[in-house]
């Protein structure tokens, strides 16, 4: 999925600074209160509007304080990526090198070219994950998959869960859904309206399917219509990118059945400004994955 909109960040605002510790310090963190005043205004959008990365113009994208900015600002649902380091540990992180969006550069200089691979958990959670998008943000860390869980719990949030190359990680499926089941997130009430597992694999989305074929699945591209009736066998969701779609090719998927014999569903990235929200929207799209939700809020409000 492609990066947050920079202009957008002067709007943030200072969000939860819990450290990620894989000790008893990362306890405390999962014990840190949310930011969840703006619940009791949450709104049941349709299409649905998705946080990507949490409210990622806002705030560093995959911190608690992007998922606690979405729920501030009122949103549901948010989206994550996982990935996971040279001792096993599931990570919150997009790229599977740190460069971007820590200071590992600074802390580990000798260590080019910093795959999230090739450090321990340990060492990922010395760094700094929130200065590279503003001062304000300084100290957020690198969540492990346990603790963000436990904040999307605390925020009462849904979660579109993506694992982020997973060739990278063999196994990481079912160990990712062995952490969810762990933190509560696989029993019939989550499963029900409350978690996407998705992934630009489609292998990976097959294991999942196979895994737990009572998990809402999604497979992220743009496959040919001819090839729908492939794809749900294992995705309940065509997550196409909103530049390669129409309301044609909407139809489709909304013609074609999922492996739990419902419609096939669309949720489409990543959609920043009013006119592409109005877009694909009119195309009937089931949600909306953006940096931006409260811009898409109001284009689709109109």
């Amino acid at each position: 999925m492609y990066a947050r909109v920079a202009a957008a960040a002067t709007a943030a605002l200072l969000g939860a600074g819990a450290l990620v510790l894989p000790s008893a310090t990362a306890h405390a963190a999962d014990d840190t209160s949310a930011g969840t005043s703006a619940q009791a205004s949450v709104r049941h959008d349709r299409p649905l509007v998705v946080a990507h990365r949490g409210a990622s113009a806002y705030a560093p994208e995959n911190t608690f304080s992007a998922i606690d900015k979405a729920a501030d600002m009122g949103f549901r649902w948010v989206e994550n990526d996982v990935q996971r380091t040279k001792d096993g540990e599931l990570v919150i992180m997009h790229d599977d090198t740190l460069k971007r969006t820590t200071n590992v550069e600074e802390l580990f200089p000798d260590r080019a070219p910093w795959k999230v691979a090739d450090f321990t958990a340990a060492e990922i959670a010395r760094l700094d994950a929130g200065s590279w998008f503003s001062p304000k943000y300084a100290g957020q860390r690198v969540p492990t998959l346990k603790q963000y869980m436990n904040r999307v719990s605390r925020n009462h949030q849904k979660l579109v869960f993506e694992f982020k190359k997973p060739e990278l990680y063999p196994g990481i499926e079912k160990q990712g859904l062995d952490v969810l089941r762990k933190t509560g997130w696989l029993d019939q009430h989550h499963l029900k309206s409350k978690l996407v597992i998705q992934s630009f694999s489609a292998d990976s989305v097959k294991t999942v399917h196979k895994l737990r074929p009572d998990i809402k699945t999604g497979f992220l591209g743009t496959p040919a219509t001819a090839d729908l009736p492939e794809y749900a066998k294992f995705s309940d969701q065509i997550n196409a990118t909103h530049s390669s779609i129409s309301k044609e090719y909407v139809a489709a998927i909304h013609a074609t059945k999922g492996p739990h014999g419902k419609p096939l569903e669309i949720f489409t990235w990543t959609v920043n400004d009013a006119a592409a929200t109005q877009r694909v929207a009119g195309f009937g799209v089931n949600g909306i994955i953006t940096n931006t939700p409260d811009v898409v809020r109001a284009a689709i409000s109109k």
